[in-house]
């Protein structure tokens, strides 16, 4: 037999050693990015937020970021690009994408799956609204902060009910938006304190019905009880009881005032034209 022929063990190149299979698994649990930098959690935290379904999460990626990514919406290019220009001058941001409205923002954050998507309000056709309550529907734990010009009461209540985690004026400092941005994407709640009062005065109120949303609406469109009446097809009596729990919960001695306190809380818009 010869002993020269004989298969030798196999030697492990020392220069490549092998790696476990827990080497090559990468980690991008939510909740843990914050300055662009993602940091390890456990397996079983993983396990237990991991979608069950065919939905994207913004952090389920193919590779690890080095930045925290950006989406910015907004109709108005001008404030688009200086937001952009912001964003991008701070340490580990990044405005991974752009768009112009509601149906953009939804697509692109859907196609681009950014850390954090910044949203105006009120865009045309598809508001900031009715974004993120689709986003939310089809993205699993996205990071969404809501970008206005306003803090009425039902705009700032609608906005957090509808799944943003984050309401920023752009009134704000630049500090204060960059702050919102990274506080939302290590996944916590940031409103301003001005902001939280009137969103806790907002919740402390009662709330209006559909239908004494609607019989508000038409009433600030200057129509009459009849008039309402007919356009919902009630009787003038039961307008006459919705104006009644109307006066009551918006705590307005008449109409007038009723009104001008549903304009200063979002509850209607007297132009919906406006830009936000």
């Amino acid at each position: 037999m010869d002993f020269n022929n004989r298969r030798q063990p196999h030697k492990k190149n020392s220069a490549y050693p092998s790696k476990s299979r827990d080497d090559h698994r990468q980690d991008y649990s939510p909740h843990i990015v914050k300055s662009g930098v993602v940091s390890p959690k456990s397996e079983d935290l993983l396990k237990d937020q991991a979608p069950q379904s065919n939905l994207r999460s913004p952090r389920e990626v193919s590779r690890p970021r080095a930045r925290l990514t950006v989406l910015v919406a907004d109709d108005h290019p001008v404030v688009r690009e200086g937001l952009t220009t912001v964003i991008n001058r701070q340490q580990g941001m990044h405005v991974i994408a752009q768009a112009a409205n509601g149906r953009e923002a939804v697509d692109t954050f859907l196609a681009e799956c950014p850390d954090v998507g910044l949203i105006d309000l009120r865009m045309p056709g598809m508001d900031g609204i009715e974004a993120v309550i689709e986003i939310c529907q089809k993205a699993v734990s996205p990071r969404l902060v809501i970008l206005t010009t306003y803090a009425m009461e039902e705009d700032i209540y609608r906005a957090m009910h509808a799944g943003a985690q984050g309401y920023v004026l752009k009134s704000a400092p630049t500090g204060e938006l960059v702050e919102c941005i990274r506080a939302v994407a290590d996944g916590n709640t940031w409103v301003p304190p001005t902001v939280g009062a009137k969103l806790a005065n907002r919740v402390a109120n009662r709330e209006l019905t559909m239908r004494e949303g609607e019989v508000l609406r038409i009433m600030a469109g200057g129509k009459s009880n009849k008039e309402i009446g007919v356009a919902l097809n009630i009787s003038e009596g039961t307008v006459k009881v919705h104006m009644t729990n109307i006066l009551e919960k918006l705590k307005a001695s008449g109409r007038t005032e009723a009104i001008a306190l549903a304009v200063r809380k979002g509850l209607v818009t007297l132009d919906p034209l406006s830009a936000a």
